[in-house]
């Protein structure tokens, strides 16, 4: 059972807020529904989704996440409730039925949206007021994109999350560049992914972003990298970080989930892209090279400041 207290501080007095599971499933749904870009960083699309007359099911809820990425939400109030291998049930099907998915993408979000959709990692998270440890070990063993996602109600008309654990598939994304005809700093980047320009990159720049993976992944145990076709996203629960190589320029291109105005930017390595488009989540540009660092070796810790401060 999760431990997780929470306590009202009053005149240097602490009290404890108890807290409970919700009383129905549908009320937990109905929340997570109206708030699921705020608490995950997806974007809702539909409710109780039927599988058809074989299958004989409902989703709870679809959605699409920041990276463009399927997701399935299925909701349990009890631990003793097989969320697990119900929603890996949905989650074949919704691999299957991608023409009914990207159908409901484009009634929500129009046709290009639909056009956008990325296949390599569609995502199951499971939300519980507990799993068993069973269930955790369980998901360690599967070579999916699943999220076990604990939550508790406090009075007071508070909630909180947790991701418990998750696990996420290596998948090599084909490239959507030729499709948009997008290209990336340069102008040259056409038809490649991220993982291309990468291996054209200078020694100096891989190993660069190779220091930035490993202190990145090194925050915590349930952080996850995805590469998509034009950056590499880490989330925990929602992505605080995604990551751009560009070999002609030797930068590294970082956006962070920061409000660029609460931060005193710097020409020429940081930048406020609020208006300005790009790949990848993240209203912070910070622009990463190996002359940078030569120069200002505290660059990197100024990267892993905001890294720190955005892990959340």
């Amino acid at each position: 059972m999760s431990d997780l207290k929470l306590f009202r501080v009053s005149s240097g007095g602490a009290s404890e807020l108890l807290s409970r599971a919700v009383i129905l499933e549908k009320h937990l749904q109905q929340l997570i529904e109206r708030n699921m870009e705020a608490m995950f960083g997806v974007r809702f699309l539909v409710s109780e989704q039927s599988t058809g007359k074989v299958h004989r099911g409902r989703i709870d809820s679809l959605g699409l996440d920041e990276n463009n990425s399927p997701v399935i939400f299925e909701y349990k109030r009890s631990t003793n409730e097989n969320v697990i291998n119900q929603g890996l049930f949905y989650l074949d099907w919704l691999v299957d039925h991608r023409g009914d998915f990207e159908k409901i993408v484009a009634a929500r979000f129009g046709q290009e949206a639909a056009a956008q959709v990325e296949w390599e990692s569609p995502r199951l998270i499971c939300v519980a007021n507990d799993f068993t440890r069973y269930d955790e070990y369980a998901v360690r063993q599967i070579d999916r994109n699943v999220e076990l996602v604990r939550y508790r109600e406090f009075e007071g008309d508070l909630i909180s999350i947790e991701l418990v654990t998750s696990t996420s598939t290596n998948s090599t994304p084909t490239s959507t560049l030729l499709r948009t005809g997008k290209t990336g700093e340069g102008g040259s980047n056409r038809g490649s992914t991220v993982a291309d320009l990468l291996k054209r990159s200078s020694p100096e720049l891989r190993k660069l972003y190779e220091k930035f993976e490993s202190f990145t992944m090194s925050l915590g145990d349930d952080i996850v990298k995805n590469e998509r076709n034009n950056y590499f996203a880490f989330r925990r629960i929602k992505n605080f970080a995604c990551v751009e190589a560009h070999p002609s320029s030797g930068n590294l291109l970082i956006y962070l989930k920061v409000d660029p105005s609460t931060v005193e930017l710097t020409e020429g390595f940081s930048r406020d892209v609020r208006n300005i488009g790009h790949f990848g989540t993240g209203d912070l540009e910070l622009r990463v090279n190996t002359v940078q660092l030569r120069v200002r070796a505290v660059l990197l810790g100024y990267v892993s400041f905001w890294l720190e401060k955005t892990c959340v």
